[in-house]
Parts: C-alpha cells; structure tokens; sequence
C-alpha cells in the first residue's frame, strides 16, 4: 500500500493507491510530500520510486537487505537510515521488530514499512485531521515527529516488558519456574537487543547534525531535535539498560534454581546407591557358590537376611531424613 501525504503552506492532501504509477504522477515538485510505503516488497515499483527521485540506484539493494541498520554515512544523495523498532508484539516468546528504511531529502521523506507503524500511522491521521501543524515546516519536521512518536512508544513497550518480568519474577523467587522459564527470560533479552540499535542510530543521528555539511535538517528543527529528543533518547536509554540488566538478574537466579534442583535430583540418587549398596553386598555374599556355608541350611537364614535388609533400608532413610538429605 502507498500513501502519499503532499504539503505546503496552502495545501494539504492525502491520496493512496496499490500502484507506483498513479502515485508518481500525482507528486508536485514544488510542494513537500511524505510517500509511506506499507507491505510494499515490489522490487521494480521501488526503483521506480528511487528512480523518481534521482537517488542513487544502490539504495534499493539497502531497502531490501534488512541487515543494513543504522544511518548511512555517504549522504550525497539523501539521508538514509534503515531501522529496528522493538514493538510489544510477542511471537514465540520474542518481542516483533518492525524493520524497513527512511529516506530523507531535500522535499521529500519516504518510509519503507516491512510491517506497518502504527505511531506512522497515528502520526499521519493526526496531520489528515490538522491536530498537527506541518505546513509551515518541511518535511525534516516530519523526520522529527518520526523519531519523537518512535521515542514516545518506546514507554509503553518497556512498561509491558516490566509487567512481562514482574509475572517472570514471580516463577522465579517462588522457585516453581523450569527450563521453560529461563528459556521464556534468555528470549526476551535476545529480542530486546533492537532497542539498543535504535538508540544508537539516533544518538548518531544527533552527532552527525553539529557537522558543518550536514544539510539535510534544518537549524529550527535541530534545535527541536537537541531540546526535546536528546533527554528523552538519554531517559529511555537508562531504562533500557536497567530492564536488560533485571533479565540478567533473573537468569542468573533462574539457572541456580534449575542447577538446585538438578543437586536435589542428584542427591537422591546417590541416596538410593548408598540404601542398596550394603544389600547388593549381603545378596552378592550369599550369591557366592561354596559348597559350606552353614546358613544356607538353617531354617532361620533366610528370614533373618531378608530382616536385616529391611533393617538396613529403613535405617539408611531414617538417617538421611535426619539429616534433611531428603
């Protein structure tokens, strides 16, 4: 799906369309545009757009490699930056990522959403209904509102990782969680590493605007940028590390509660050797094949051997109960 949002001081528009063409053909040169492109992996209909806007053919190949992360430091041609956004979405115990690249320009912005944005798409219903105003900026304002409502999301999916490992931490510290349980924390920290990427490209971001040649925003719009989104990027950071740091905890008391119950297994075990060690003696000694072993012809033997097993046996659990080994 394409949408294109066009702008200027006069001027508002929203159009979508499926195909490249009639979207291309609708775009003014002398007004601002935000083209999204959802769901959108047509291969020709993206070099028609890169086409369009005279950049450099290589960046197609950027937009379909989901590896490439961060912001692309050769910016002759537009700023580029493909993203990772940790989203509170859970599939097979991992957090989704929302993946896809930005192109920014001199008029012009573009996403490239693998999977839909719902802040984008917020963000875009909000401009439609004017709760936002954007005609008098260009479209490196918009970049901001990106990466601020990207920020903004960013606090309700660490207050559900927090409510996540609260449940976790209960399993833990009652010592009823498995396997299954360190596994369900290994998979969550795995998952949240996106969030560090994030944050990175933008702490990049904001270090690339003090060059003297960077031109791609604005000087109002950095001022918005170093105002408004550096404390929040250093907040969100520090909760980050602190949520990556209480899944650690949580391993780690996690994999001593399973290395606990695999020495409780153990020790039983050993246990039940020690109970059966003496009577696989007595029943070995009188397995022995000697022609003269007085107790084999009293009448007595048998029950006698057959007591003292028994005597043996309850001893041994008696004792190890005593000394709380089981």
């Amino acid at each position: 799906m394409l949408t294109l949002l066009t702008f200027s001081q006069n001027h508002l528009e929203l159009f979508s369309s499926k195909d490249v063409e009639p979207i291309l053909k609708k775009i003014d040169g002398s007004q601002n545009i935000w083209l999204r492109c959802i769901h959108f992996r047509d291969r020709t209909g993206t070099a028609k757009i890169i086409n369009h806007f005279q950049l450099d053919p290589s960046r197609i190949d950027m937009i379909f490699n989901h590896s490439l992360t961060g912001i692309d430091e050769d910016m002759e041609d537009c700023l580029f930056d493909g993203y990772e956004i940790l989203t509170h979405q859970l599939k097979n115990r991992e957090f989704q990522v929302a993946r896809g690249s930005i192109v920014l320009g001199r008029n012009f912005i573009i996403t490239f959403e693998i999977t839909e944005i719902k802040v984008l798409t917020i963000l875009l219903n909000n401009i439609q209904k004017q709760n936002i105003d954007i005609q008098s900026w260009g479209v490196d304002y918009i970049l901001y509102l990106i990466f601020k409502d990207i920020l903004n999301n960013y606090h309700s999916v660490f207050d559900y990782i927090s409510r996540q490992l609260d449940d976790l931490e209960d399993e833990v510290l009652a010592n009823s969680g498995d396997e299954t349980t360190y596994h369900k924390i290994a998979a969550m920290r795995q998952s949240t590493r996106s969030g560090r990427r994030n944050f990175q490209n933008l702490k990049s971001l904001l270090a690339m605007m003090n060059y003297e040649d960077f031109q791609w925003i604005t000087l109002p719009v950095k001022t918005l940028f170093n105002q408004e989104l550096v404390y929040q990027i250093d907040h969100l950071w520090q909760e980050y590390q602190a949520l990556r740091a209480w899944m650690s905890e949580l391993m780690e008391i996690q994999r001593d509660n399973i290395a606990s119950k695999t020495s409780e297994r153990i020790n039983r075990l050993t246990i039940l050797s020690t109970v059966f060690l003496p009577i696989t003696f007595i029943t070995g000694f009188y397995g022995m094949n000697f022609k003269y072993m007085p107790e084999l012809e009293q009448a007595w033997a048998y029950p006698v051997v057959i007591s003292v097993i028994l005597l043996i046996v309850l001893s041994s659990i008696a004792f190890a109960k005593q000394q709380r080994w089981l």
